[in-house]
């Protein structure tokens, strides 16, 4: 019984050092204020699903033939395999128990990484001509995505303090030190894979010059309230 009554008291102490510490927050002139920031990144880490399936030659060549066509073409675009490429998905399709092993197609995708739209439209040049076509952008991003998010962020508080400032001016106070600061949502790029590139020349043939590719940028926004004591 004295237990529970200690920590019933240590309780209320609680609460009313928290209802207090709202009064004096709300007792002070204070000036609140939205900091809102944008920010736009070139993408250096763009992604690739390259899909290789015998069902889609003419002459019905294996996968592991299609696989080192890739690779030679690859390495004319300027890919490090080792470090860009990897197999992401490697499957056998069988439409029935009794189909004949000969008659069995199989399928591989890999993952490519490259870091520019010059290089994507080498490699799409490259195995053009060697007719592997399925390929398509799955993600993209940045090797210093977390460096530019910090930055967002630092930008709209400078943001809202500027702002606190400018209409604290208006009535002729000041802004003293901040006594609440709200993050209100945090900074990850707004983009979709699939809008990522735009290909301005459709249809390129091997002996035709690379295709014109135009990637949007990754934006990252960031707002926050803060309030401000007014002096």
């Amino acid at each position: 019984m004295k237990r529970n009554v200690i920590v019933l008291l240590a309780v209320f102490l609680s609460c009313s050092a928290l209802a207090q510490a709202q009064k004096n927050f709300i007792d002070q002139n204070y000036i609140e204020v939205k900091g809102l920031a944008e920010l736009e990144v070139v993408p250096d880490e763009i992604y690739l699903n390259i899909h290789l399936d015998e069902m889609d030659t003419k002459n019905k060549e294996s996968v592991e033939v299609l696989e080192k066509e890739m690779f030679v073409a690859l390495k004319k675009a300027g890919i490090n395999l080792e470090k860009q490429l990897s197999v992401s998905d490697v499957a056998g399709n069988l439409n029935s128990y009794f189909i004949k092993r000969s008659d069995m197609k199989k399928s591989k995708d890999f993952e490519l990484l490259v870091h520019d739209s010059k290089t994507l439209g080498k490699v799409f040049v490259e195995l053009d001509k060697i007719k592997i076509s399925n390929i398509s952008i799955v993600r993209v991003d940045h090797s210093e995505i977390e460096k530019f998010r910090k930055q967002v962020k630092i930008n709209a508080v400078i943001a809202g303090k500027e702002k606190a400032v400018a209409l604290a001016e208006a009535i002729g106070q000041k802004v003293g030190k901040a006594i609440y600061i709200n993050e209100i949502s945090s900074p990850y790029g707004r983009q979709m894979a699939n809008t990522m590139m735009r290909v301005k020349s459709e249809g390129y043939a091997s002996d035709m010059e690379m295709p014109d590719l135009d990637f949007q940028k990754i934006k990252l926004e960031y707002s926050v309230m803060i309030s401000f004591a007014l002096e």
